[in-house]
Parts: C-alpha cells; structure tokens; sequence
C-alpha cells in the first residue's frame, strides 16, 4: 500500500499554519501596546473608574468582536470560496489592519496625530484584524486535517498551535526589542506603531503561501470537481491509495449538506463547550495583559516585558510536548491533565496575591520567594495549557465534525470561542483593577476564577467528550450518526 507523501503533507501543513501565526501574533502584540493605548485614547478622556476600565478593556479586546464575525463567516467561505482562498482573503485582511492599526490617523488625519478622537479609527482597524483572525482561525486546522493521514493527524494540526505560540513568542521579543530602544516616553509616543505595524510582515507571508498551495481534496469533491481531487489525492496519498481514498470522501458527501443537527446535538455542543472552556480558562488574559500581570508582582516594566518573553518560550517549548503525545496518548488524557496542572496554578497564585506574599507595585519591598513562587506558578500554567488545551481543542474542533456539516458546525464553534474570549478578555482588566475586588482580595479574585473554569473543564472532558486518535475523518462520523441509515461502509485508514 502507498504510503502518505509526508514531505508534500509537511510542506502544505506549514504553509496553512501561517494563519495560526497570524493569530498569535495579534494575540500577543497587544500586550505591548496596552499602557500606550490607555495613555493617547482612555487617560485623556478623564471618565470615572468603572468606565476607563470597561473603554480600556473593549479598545483592547475590541479585535475579539471581529474575530466573532470572522469565525461566523468563515463556514460559508469554506463551503463558497474554499479553504485556500479563504486564508488568502484573511491574509489581506490582516494585512491592512496591521498597517491601520499602527498609523490609525493615515487617510484621516496627520500622522503621529494620536489625540482620543483616532480611537474609532483605531477600533476599527482592530476589528477588520479581528474578522481576518476569526476566519483563519478555523479555516487553517480545517485546511491541514483535511490534507493529513489519519495516523498523523493530530501531530499536523498540532502545527497550527505552533505558528500560534511562534507568533506569540516573536511579537514578545520584537515587543520587547522595541522597548529597549528608547523609554516609557518612546513606548507610548512611538514604539507601540511599530509593534502593532508589524504584523503586515507575517500577513504577507500568508499570503504569498496560499498562492502556491493546492486546494483541499474534500473542498473539491464538495464542488464535484472530482478529477482535480484525484490529482491532489495522488501526491499527497500515492496513486494505489488515491483512489480509495476518494470514494471513502465521496460515500460521506452523498448529500453535501446537512441540516446542522443530523448528527444530533451532542456533537455540537462538545465542540461549543471545548472552544468554551478553552477560554474559560483564562489563557488569553494571560497571554494579552503579560506585562501587566508581572509589573503587579512588583517587576518595572523592562523587566515585565523580559519575563512576558519567558512566557512566550515556555508556551514554544511544551507545545512540542503536544506535538509529539497527541497522537500517542491521544486527546482526553492531554486535556484532563492539562485542565488539572492549569487548575493548581491558578489557585496558587490567586492565593499568593490574596495573602499579600507578591508585591503590587513595581520596587515595593516584597518576599522575593513568593514572587519567585508567583512566577513559577505562571510558567507552569502556560506549560499545562501548551501542552493540552491549546493544540488539542484545535484537533478535536478540525476532526469531530462530520463533513457534511462540518463548515456550518465549525463556525459555530469556533465563533464560540472568540465570544468567550471577548468576555474574559474584557472583564480581566475590569477585575484586576477594581478597588472593591483588590482591597478584598488584593488581584487574586480573576486567578481563582480561572483556576475553578478549570476543573470544571477536566470534568466535562471526563464526561462528554471522545477519543479521536488515529480515526479517519470519514469513521469520526459514524461515532455520531443518530439513525442507521446515515453510517457509511469506511475502510482502513489510508497510512
């Protein structure tokens, strides 16, 4: 039997991931840029607490919105335009958003113009980066699932995390290089442009990739365009298997669509509450409010933005630990114990901060253990997330949605997903620096709450959620048909 052509699976696999570096990199760009945005578009505006907090935290997470309505469109881009095309609009997308992001006031007003009245502008540079991100964060796992062997699908989807935590981990050295090349003026009159500007750079690339990549197999057989299909079939599974191959896609394609629930619910809502819990977690108020979160433990700000980078390599290094695990130990025991990791260090550093043992506010005097402790606490839940949450939920959401359904279902999902991380994202800021909660709980509230998000998440996993590890797509489907006649004959998984 043919084996799998790993080199040409490889080679598309990394080119589709760009869309994953794409959206780490907007992730954490911001982080940056966050005391610069509070400074030229909220202080001036003089509002009482509660408003600069809720303004402040929606001109930060104002990109999530997009990032909904990309999500929610992307189904249909998937079924009309394909998976390919799509990433390719969602390269150009981001690439204006990138460049409008950092010069807002181009096209409307003298540049370097930073005054409160670009914020609208600036909102929606955001939001236009939001809808690119939104999109390709579906598109691009759809794209490398359905071009990956059933034995190695996890491993490749698995790619997408790693252009994730690459962009990630880039955007806090360039945030930092950037820093270091003038002071907390420069950072807020300057530096935050070039940081955000940036991202153009990675767009292009995605761009340019996806001019070069074929279409998916499965996207093409939707179309009936079965000869093309064939074509792609053959170098990337070998002409003995291409054929076989394409009649398992075919069988499960007799309808090309439909209706959302003909699988029934509980496929959906697995895939709902696995992008929920994925931010329910907390992960994105980490990785957007790093440097924030580390000047609280009393670092100054240089060494903030050192320690965010710290973040961004722990985040690298234990994703490898995924890359190489999903498909051995397979999908739950990554997620449950993942789950469980994140869940103990956030509860210990809500407690540290509730007992008063880390400092809050740069150079005050502390216990240099506890913040050492505190610190600790963050790598190892960046680690436990690396390792599970981020890369597996990304498996599972590209591979337990039968094809028929699967543009519409993986929408919805991963629309889900963006809206919970709009809501964490936003409420964060607003928890973190409300008087009421702090003299209470001084900072530690947000960490607990995360910290219970994530034993709850071990134990829905526990209960509601399968096995996928080394399935074709075609079999996934029959562990959801709800009547007989919707099981198809599927054959040995083509390796």
């Amino acid at each position: 039997m043919a084996r799998a052509n790993y080199a040409l699976v490889t080679a598309l696999a990394l080119a589709a991931a760009l869309g994953g570096l794409l959206f780490g990199y907007d992730t954490a760009v911001i982080s940056g840029a966050v005391d610069a945005i509070n400074a030229n578009y909220i202080d001036p505006r003089h509002l009482a607490e509660g408003a600069r907090n809720s303004l402040s935290g929606f001109a930060i997470s104002c990109a999530l919105l997009g990032c909904v309505i990309g999500a929610s469109v992307a189904g249909a881009i998937s079924t009309g335009l394909g998976r390919r095309s799509g990433l390719l609009l969602a390269g150009l997308l981001f690439f204006i958003s990138s460049l409008g992001s950092g010069f807002p006031e181009f096209g409307w007003g003298a540049l370097g113009f930073t005054g409160v009245n670009a914020l609208p502008i600036f909102i929606g540079y955001r939001i236009l980066g939001g809808v690119a991100i939104g999109m390709a964060s579906m598109l691009a796992p759809m794209y490398i699932a359905e071009i990956s062997p059933p034995a190695s699908r996890g491993l490749f989807v698995t790619l997408q995390q790693i252009a994730i935590v690459a962009g990630i981990n880039l955007v806090y050295y360039i945030n930092a290089f950037i820093q270091s090349h003038g002071n907390r003026g420069y950072l807020l009159s300057t530096g935050w442009r070039y940081m955000l500007a940036s991202a153009a750079i990675p767009a292009l690339l995605l761009m340019l990739f996806m001019l070069l990549v074929p279409e998916t197999p499965r996207f093409l057989v939707l179309k009936e365009r079965k000869d093309e299909a064939l074509a792609v079939l053959r170098r990337l599974v070998g002409i003995g298997a291409a054929e076989a191959t394409l009649a398992e896609i075919e069988q499960t394609l007799v309808e090309h669509t439909r209706p959302l629930l003909s699988f029934g619910a509980l496929v959906l809502f697995v895939g709902i509450m696995m992008s929920v819990f994925q931010q329910l977690v907390g992960i994105n108020a980490v990785l957007y409010y790093a440097p924030t979160m580390f000047e609280n433990m009393g670092a100054s700000t240089d060494a903030a933005f050192w320690q965010a980078v710290v973040v961004g390599v722990t985040n690298s290094v234990f994703t490898l630990v995924a890359l190489f695990t999903v498909d051995r130990w397979g999908r739950k025991p990554l997620l449950i114990l993942g789950a469980l990791v994140m869940a103990a260090a956030m509860l210990t550093l809500g407690t540290l901060f509730d007992l008063h043992l880390v400092s809050t506010t740069a150079g005050a005097s502390g216990s240099r253990n506890s913040s050492a402790i505190a610190i600790l606490a963050v790598v190892v839940y960046i680690g436990g997330f690396a390792m599970s949450w981020g890369p597996v939920t990304w498996v599972l959401l590209s591979e337990i949605f039968p094809n028929s359904v699967k543009g519409k279902a993986m929408s919805i999902a991963v629309a889900a997903q963006w809206i919970t991380n709009f809501f964490v994202s936003t409420t964060f800021p607003i928890m973190d620096r409300s008087s009421a909660l702090n003299a209470a709980f001084n900072h530690g509230f947000a960490y607990w709450l995360y910290g219970a998000a994530s034993i709850v998440a071990a134990l829905f996993v526990m209960r509601f959620v399968p096995e996928t590890k080394r399935r074709s797509l075609e079999a996934i489907q029959n562990m959801w048909a709800t009547r007989a006649d919707q099981k198809i004959e599927v054959k040995a998984p083509v390796t």
